[in-house]
């Protein structure tokens, strides 16, 4: 595939910056949960199982698809009318995540474990309650038939989680670091205030992203739900509050698969759970090997997060170019087998003395490869939606790939103890997990979208 600078100009529309910060804006909770929550618990003596296990908490990203409905009609009173309905639901969560933050850094996981798992559940459910948003008005950016600019959107949406992710690591990790180093023994309660700091930041660069489409979204929704109201021959009140809550659960999911089928709905719905559990098991203990080999929080910041951007970013872009230019059925197929063969990369490091230079490289391989299999991913499932339901549908799909991703993963920490600390044939294990999604998609691959509309 020739290089087209045609194809590559899409990135430089606006819209692409909006995205960007959104992408940015949804990533950076993973940071407060993910690694801060792991090195925190254990610097603090809490066990790798333990550790594990408390990473159910990301299982609310699998479920979110239960209140994305809500979300998507149910207007926040005054706010709404001010700033719109996608940026009044992002600020209030992100509101609900400062006041989280605030009372973390008042508490140690000694003696409070419990208590800060249960607040680490409160960011999670505002996290992926605001994803919901995100994801819709990141997709709403975008005209229907702008397929190049979808895909497009999709790579610096993945490039914008992974800022928000990768430099709000860098920057969370460093700064624990530096605090540790000045002698606070409560260094990342300190930390976790600077972080709110950068949430408010986040959240003044939100206000200038225009939302479209909402009207006729509203219309849309209000039309199907008369249509089911006069079905039902039910009036008055009672009439109206079951076709609203026909309207709100029950169409999304009609529209889905009378779009595409019911057996190649399901097949979907099969593929996506299944495609992304290897890279979850890896990147879910990714902190606590990297920590077992030797390496510092400042390390980790540097290769994990400070290289693991600039690769990121470099490999999102030629993916969603690649997912441009060859369709995103084909990116889905190479990327999966690469991400698979990537994983065997911290094998070698595992069954090697500690090296800075394979620490490097097996980070920069394993980038590459999730940089390409999300940007297919998430260009996949926003081709899906229907945008009369954007909200609902694309947090249905995406909650139901976390669900493989969180759920199954939480048992890694369980996994690599049951293999008494031989990292290296975890990997193996990880790189295995991709094959049966990718089995499934091959029998699928020439029915998806064939009988779209």
């Amino acid at each position: 595939m020739k290089m087209d600078r045609s194809d590559l100009s899409i990135y430089f529309d606006k819209r692409m910056l909006r995205i960007l910060l959104l992408g940015a804006i949804s990533g950076f909770p993973w940071v407060i949960i993910g690694s801060a929550l792991t090195l925190w618990l254990k610097e603090d003596g809490i066990s790798r199982s333990t550790i594990g296990w408390a990473g159910l908490i990301f299982g609310v990203y699998a479920i979110n698809f239960l209140w994305a409905p809500l979300i998507d009609r149910i207007r926040i009173p005054i706010l709404t009318s001010l700033i719109g309905h996608r940026k009044a639901w992002i600020i209030s969560l992100q509101f609900i995540i400062l006041i989280s933050l605030i009372y973390w850094s008042i508490l140690n996981p000694i003696d409070n474990l419990a208590l800060i798992v249960f607040i680490g559940l409160i960011i999670a459910v505002s996290s992926a309650s605001q994803d919901i948003t995100i994801d819709a008005l990141r997709i709403e950016q975008i005209k229907k038939d702008e397929s190049s600019a979808m895909a497009a959107g999709a790579a610096i949406a993945v490039v914008g989680w992974w800022s928000g992710y990768k430099l709000g690591g860098l920057i969370t990790l460093i700064s624990a670091d530096w605090f540790q180093s000045l002698g606070f023994d409560n260094y990342w309660q300190v930390t976790f205030i600077l972080i709110c700091g950068i949430i408010i930041l986040f959240n003044l660069g939100l206000l200038f992203i225009p939302e479209y489409g909402t009207n006729e979204r509203i219309r849309a929704q209000k039309e199907d739900q008369n249509h089911l109201r006069k079905n039902i021959k039910i009036s008055g009140y009672t009439g109206e509050m079951i076709s609203w809550i026909s309207a709100t659960i029950i169409n999304p999911l009609y529209s889905f698969f009378k779009k595409n089928g019911v057996t190649i709905g399901l097949s979907i719905v099969g593929f996506i759970f299944l495609f992304k559990i290897g890279e979850a098991f890896l990147g879910r203990m990714s902190i606590l090997f990297y920590k077992e080999m030797g390496f510092s929080k400042s390390d980790i910041a540097l290769y994990s997060k400070g290289l693991g951007w600039i690769t990121t970013v470099a490999f999102t872009l030629l993916g969603g170019w690649f997912a441009i230019k060859s369709g995103v059925i084909r990116a889905l197929f190479i990327s999966g087998i690469v991400m698979s063969l990537t994983n065997l990369m911290f094998t070698a490091m595992a069954w090697s003395e500690k090296s800075e230079l394979l620490f490097a490289i097996a980070v920069l391989v394993d980038d590459l490869a999730a940089a390409f299999a999300t940007v297919a991913f998430v260009t996949f499932i926003s081709l899906l939606v229907d945008r009369n339901y954007t909200a609902t549908q694309y947090a249905l799909l995406a909650s139901i790939g976390t669900a493989g991703r969180t759920l199954m993963a939480s048992s890694s920490g369980s996994l690599v103890d049951w293999l008494e600390g031989d990292w290296g044939i975890f990997f193996i294990i990880t790189a295995l997990m991709v094959l049966p999604s990718l089995i499934l998609l091959w029998i699928i691959r020439n029915k998806i979208f064939s009988n779209r509309n």
